[in-house]
Order: structure tokens, then C-alpha cells, then sequence
């Protein structure tokens, strides 16, 4: 009697662990159907990633989530919605959005942005853009003639501000007075660019300068060293843009790779 109560005891108690370790694989046991704890793990690391913590109340938020989407799934299997063409499409772009999505990651994981890549980038942005900077401001018009008439007024005693108010066809810096605040030459045209590092600080154009937005009379207001980010400011940014740049060169390569008829 005793080994039969033992024997029913271990049973009893086998069952129970069995029971539980099927909890332990599952979230639950929808009408039958067991929904794998791997969702809901799914799910808490798309929280994370969003930079959310998994606390223990979004975890029970995840689990009826999990749950939730489970129960509806049945019921549009059991319509048959999931034979229709138009979702049978749509599943299968989902999967490739999820798959190269996966791709991009997987190539940018293994194909980092290097520190030595980044300074080499910062060099390049130091070199571009170091040497001067200059506070200018441009009166812009369509024709020589216009220029020429701006630049005599301005010997005569004219405003430059409201001259550039009344007649520049930039709406930007004529609204200010022509003002194209602190840059570098270098982040203007050529032409643009050559006129002004001419310029010594107070001085404007003796004649109009032509560029193909129009004819500019420029005045150099100030002067100055450039100031520059430094590398650990700019440092974040440079990461992005190479990882961008890197892995737009890695699809055109595939693109270009494959035979397409």
C-alpha cells in the first residue's frame, strides 16, 4: 500500500514538473494551441531596443500583447482570410522587409565604422573648411545693370541693409538685410567664393560679380579664424554618416552584381 501511495506521489509529482516546464516554453495555452515564450521575448527586446525598460508591469502588458494577437490569429485563420492573394502579398513583403532589414544590420555589425576611418573623415572636414571665415553680406539681382546702379548708390552714401531689403531677389538674406552671417568661402559658388576672400573686412565689390543665380554685390563685414567643432563634438555624426555612406556603397555593389533580364 505504502509503495503504491509513493508510486502515485512520484507520478503526481512528475506531472506537476512536467506541467510547468510547459509554462516555462509557452506564455499560454490559447484554445488548445500553445503561444511559445519566445514572442513575448520577441517583443520585450523591440522595447529595449527602442530604449524602453522591460519593467514587470510592461512585461504583463506584453504578455496580454502576445496573447492578444494569438486569439486574433485564430479567428482570421479560421475565416481563411490567410488563403487570400492580396495577404498571401503581403505577408511575403513583410518577410522581405524583415529579412533585409536583418541583411543591413548583419553587414553594418560586421563592417564597422573604424576610429581611424572617422579621423581621417574629420581631417578632410578640418582641411575643407579651416583657414578663414567671413561675415558677408550679398544684394542679388538679375541684372549687370541693376548691380552696377546698387554699387553706385552705396558710394554715394547708401544703406547697404536697405538697399538689400528693397531690391535682393534672395528672399533668405535680403529680408536681413543681405546677411549671410559667419561661413566659409568654401560653402559658396566659385565665382562667389573667389570675390570675397578679395575682400578685406569693410570693403564691397567695385563691380558685380556673376554667378548663375545672378549678379551679387558683396560687402565683407567681419573676418575671422574659422572655428571649428572639435573631433569629439563632431564625432557621433561623422559615425552616422560614414555607416550610411558604407552601407549605401554595400547595396549598390549587390545591385550592380546582380543579373537582372
Amino acid at each position: 500500500m505504502k509503495k503504491q501511495v509513493l508510486l502515485a506521489t512520484a507520478v503526481a509529482g512528475l506531472l506537476a514538473f512536467g506541467a510547468q516546464g510547459v509554462m516555462a516554453q509557452n506564455v499560454a495555452i490559447v484554445n488548445g494551441k500553445a503561444v511559445p515564450k519566445t514572442r513575448l521575448d520577441s517583443l520585450a527586446l523591440q522595447v529595449t531596443k527602442s530604449g524602453r525598460p522591460v519593467t514587470p508591469d510592461m512585461e504583463v502588458q506584453l504578455r496580454e500583447e502576445v496573447i492578444a494577437r494569438e486569439v486574433f490569429m485564430q479567428e482570421a485563420e479560421k475565416l481563411g482570410l490567410s488563403t487570400s492573394e492580396d495577404v498571401k502579398i503581403q505577408m511575403e513583403l513583410a518577410r522581405q522587409t524583415i529579412l533585409i532589414r536583418e541583411l543591413f544590420s548583419d553587414y553594418q555589425k560586421k563592417n564597422p565604422v573604424t576610429e581611424e576611418e572617422m579621423k581621417a573623415e574629420y581631417d578632410k572636414f578640418a582641411a575643407a573648411n579651416g583657414g578663414k571665415e567671413y561675415k558677408a553680406r550679398h544684394i542679388l539681382v538679375e541684372k549687370e545693370s541693376e548691380a552696377k546702379e546698387i554699387i553706385a548708390s552705396l558710394k554715394k552714401g547708401g544703406k547697404f541693409d536697405d538697399i538689400a531689403k528693397k531690391k535682393s531677389k534672395d528672399p533668405g538674406s535680403g529680408a536681413k538685410g543681405g546677411d549671410l552671417d559667419w561661413a566659409n568661402p568654401s560653402s559658396y559658388v566659385p565665382e562667389f567664393s573667389e570675390a570675397l576672400g578679395k575682400l578685406s573686412k569693410g570693403q564691397t565689390t567695385e563691380t558685380p560679380v556673376k554667378t548663375q543665380f545672378g549678379y551679387h554685390v558683396i560687402r565683407v563685414d567681419d573676418i575671422r579664424t574659422a572655428q571649428l567643432p572639435s573631433y569629439e563634438e563632431v564625432k557621433p555624426q561623422i559615425a552616422q554618416q560614414m555607416q550610411q555612406q558604407k552601407l549605401a556603397a554595400f547595396q549598390d555593389g549587390l545591385r550592380k552584381k546582380a543579373k537582372v533580364e
